[in-house]
């Protein structure tokens, strides 16, 4: 029997730090569905279908990885999808915490979905999207901490706002 994870996320934008758990998850997972939840109540910067576009870029070496999307709970997601796993990425004690909380919640409404941690490697331990997100936004260089065609993307959401940003006020 195959071994499917579900990496679930919002994936606004994904990261390099994203792309090296899906790497490191398909050690452990014959397949891995890499999920963008979607949440109405939350405003993106990037469209759902701006983010599966992405995602099918930066993963399109792995034949062994899908892209979906999905709403409502991840373990009902996964029972859908026959996947045995939830793939999640943990950068900090603060995430483990909060992540530590969903798994057991997970566990709880189904005792067949098993979730599977794997630590951030050290290059990407500080980065986030919403904190390249807001690097961008102010001008900062995010080089290297998003898939190529990402940072093109960022740089067009931002374009102005980060000319303005690197004016010095008069």
């Amino acid at each position: 029997m195959k071994k499917i994870a579900i990496y679930p996320g919002s994936f606004d934008p994904v990261t390099n730090g994203h792309l090296d758990i899906v790497e490191r998850g398909l050690k452990i997972f014959d397949k891995i569905i890499v999920a963008i939840l979607h949440n109405p109540g939350k405003k993106g910067l990037f469209t759902i279908a701006e983010r599966v576009q992405m995602l099918e870029s930066a993963l399109k070496k792995f034949s062994n990885v899908e892209i979906d999307t999905f709403n409502g709970l991840t373990v009902e997601y996964a029972k859908k999808r026959k996947a045995q796993g939830i793939l999640r990425g943990l950068r900090a004690m603060s995430d483990f915490e909060y992540e530590f909380q969903m798994a057991l919640m997970n566990r709880k409404l189904n005792r067949e979905v098993q979730t599977v941690f794997l630590m951030t490697g050290l290059r990407w331990i500080y980065t986030s999207s919403s904190i390249i997100k807001e690097a961008a936004q102010f001008g900062g260089n995010i080089n290297g901490m998003v898939p190529p065609l990402v940072q093109q993307k960022i740089k067009k959401k931002f374009g102005k706002k980060s000319t303005l940003a690197k004016q010095k006020p008069t």
